[in-house]
C-alpha cells in the first residue's frame, strides 16, 4: 500500500515539473511544446483541474491564432493578438461559470498566458519602431506601451505610453494605462492624479479587465460587489473612489475647463431626462461631474450657494450618494 501511494506521489510531482516547464515553455512563446507538456501532465494526473485548466486556455489559442501566418503587416497580427484578449477574458469568465474555480485561483497559468500574448505582440510591434515615422504613432506607441507592461517592463511601458499621451493628451484610454503603470511602479499619487482624470474624460474607454495595479483591481471588486455589470462599474468607479476616499490627488481647473465642465453638465443632464433606459450609465457619470464642479467651486471659494445647488442636484439624482458624500 505504501508502495502504492510513494508511486502516486512520485506521479503527480511529475505532473506537477511538467506544467511548470510548461509555463516556461509558453513564456517563451513556444506554445506548441507547452501545449505538448500539459497533455503528457494531464496522462499522468487527469484529476488534477489546473492541468485541465491550462490545456483549455492552450488549446483557446492555438486555434484562434492558428491563421496569424496568412496577415501580412506586423501591426495587424501584433493588434490580432491584443484583441484577442477581450474575447480570451470572456472565455475565461464562461469556464469559471461552469466550474468550481474562482477566476484568479490559477495565476500562474495566467500569467503565463498574457506573457505569451505580450511577448509574442511585442515581437511584431518592436520591428516597426526603427521606421522614425511610425514613432509619431500614439496608437503604435499606445500597443507597445502595453505591452511592455504586460510583461513586467514598467519602466519601458511608461516611456512608450507617456509618448503616446503627449501626442494624444486627452485620450482616457491611454491616460489610464499610464496611471497603471504609476500604480505598478509605486508612484501613487500620480497614479490616483492620472486615474481620476481618466475616469473623468471617458469611462466607457477604459477596460478594467487590463489594468494590472492593485489600486483600480480592488476598486472593480469592490464596486463589481455592490451588484453592477462591468460596463456600469466602470462609470461607478470614480464616484466610489472619490466617496471611498481613493481618489485624493486633485488639481485645479483653469477657467476655460470649468466652462467646458459646466457645459458637459448641462450636456448630461438633457441626456438623463431624454434617455430613462441610459440613465444607470449616466447618472454615474453625471455625479462625477458634479463631484468636480463642487472642487472647483471650494478651490476657488466661490459663492456657497453654487455648492448648495450642486449638493441638491445629487441628491435628487441619488439620495444615497448625498448621504454618504455629505456624510
Amino acid at each position: 500500500m505504501e508502495n502504492v501511494q510513494e508511486a502516486q506521489g512520485t506521479s503527480l510531482q511529475e505532473a506537477a515539473l511538467l506544467l511548470k516547464k510548461a509555463y516556461e515553455n509558453l513564456k517563451a512563446s513556444d506554445i506548441i511544446t507547452a501545449c505538448a507538456l500539459i497533455e503528457q501532465a494531464l496522462n499522468i494526473d487527469y484529476e488534477n483541474n489546473e492541468v485541465k485548466h491550462a490545456l483549455k486556455c492552450v488549446n483557446w489559442w492555438l486555434e484562434h491564432t492558428r491563421r496569424i501566418d496568412e496577415i501580412k503587416t506586423p501591426f495587424e497580427k501584433g493588434s490580432l493578438l491584443i484583441s484577442l484578449l477581450k474575447q480570451y477574458h470572456v472565455f475565461l469568465e464562461q469556464i469559471s461559470a461552469r466550474s468550481d474555480a474562482s477566476g484568479n485561483e490559477y495565476d500562474q497559468c495566467q500569467y503565463a498566458v498574457r506573457f505569451y500574448v505580450y511577448s509574442r505582440a511585442l515581437f511584431f510591434f518592436e520591428g516597426l519602431l526603427g521606421n522614425p515615422a511610425n514613432l509619431h504613432d500614439p496608437g503604435l506607441l499606445f500597443l507597445v506601451g502595453r505591452c511592455y507592461k504586460g510583461t513586467g517592463n514598467y519602466e519601458e511601458a511608461l516611456d512608450y505610453l507617456e509618448q503616446a499621451i503627449h501626442i494624444k493628451r486627452e485620450d482616457a484610454e491611454i491616460l489610464a494605462e499610464v496611471a497603471d503603470v504609476n500604480a505598478l511602479l509605486a508612484d501613487v499619487k500620480t497614479a490616483k492624479a492620472l486615474f481620476r482624470e481618466a475616469f473623468f474624460i471617458d469611462p466607457s474607454k477604459i477596460d478594467l479587465r487590463f489594468m494590472e495595479s492593485a489600486l483600480i483591481i480592488k476598486l472593480r471588486e469592490k464596486v463589481l460587489e455592490l451588484g453592477y455589470t462591468d460596463e456600469q462599474a466602470a462609470q461607478w468607479i470614480p464616484v466610489y473612489a472619490s466617496l471611498w476616499g481613493v481618489f485624493t490627488v486633485k488639481r485645479e481647473l483653469k477657467q476655460m475647463e470649468a466652462g467646458r465642465l459646466k457645459q458637459s453638465i448641462f450636456s448630461l443632464e438633457a441626456e438623463y431626462e431624454a434617455n430613462p433606459a441610459r440613465r444607470d450609465l449616466i447618472k454615474p457619470r453625471l455625479i462625477n461631474h458634479y463631484f468636480w464642479l463642487i472642487d472647483y467651486y471650494e478651490i476657488n471659494r466661490e459663492d456657497s450657494s453654487l455648492i448648495e445647488e450642486t449638493l441638491l442636484k445629487i441628491k435628487v439624482r441619488d439620495p444615497d450618494i448625498y448621504s454618504m458624500y455629505t456624510g
